[in-house]
């Protein structure tokens, strides 16, 4: 083989490796009502799911054997809510409090049109998470 054969070989094996590793990967964990936390498992995704990908992780979490879901805590994922309701239809699906804030203090900011307010509210929540 050339080098030029060997040279265009290792820049696709590491455009593909730089392709895999910037995907997000999402973790479901179980906090039982003793307050045990057991992580469930994680799951690659590529930045675009939504519905149709969650109804394919929650029943595979449910054949599992995770029977009856109280409550679902997200960040805002597109689809999950829907997808949870449809597995679990008397789950209450809540957004995460600290993403709830970080989203209302930078929409609020952003109309006040003050920037330095901005910067202390985002500071400040920083600092809680």
């Amino acid at each position: 083989m050339s080098r030029q054969t060997i040279s265009t070989i290792t820049d696709k094996v590491v455009e593909g490796m730089v392709e895999r590793h910037n995907r997000p990967v999402y973790m479901a964990m179980a906090v039982t009502v003793e307050g045990h936390r057991d992580i469930l498992g994680l799951w690659a995704g590529d930045g675009g799911e939504g519905a149709k990908y969650w109804l394919h992780v929650l029943p595979e979490l449910r054949n599992r054997g995770v029977g009856d879901v109280l409550m679902v805590v997200c960040d805002g994922l597109a689809g999950l809510p829907d997808a949870v309701t449809t597995v679990w239809p008397r789950t209450v699906v809540q957004t995460c409090v600290v993403h709830l804030l970080r989203n209302s203090f930078r929409y609020a900011a952003l109309r006040s049109g003050s920037t330095s307010t901005r910067r202390w509210v985002t500071a400040s929540i920083s600092t809680v998470a």
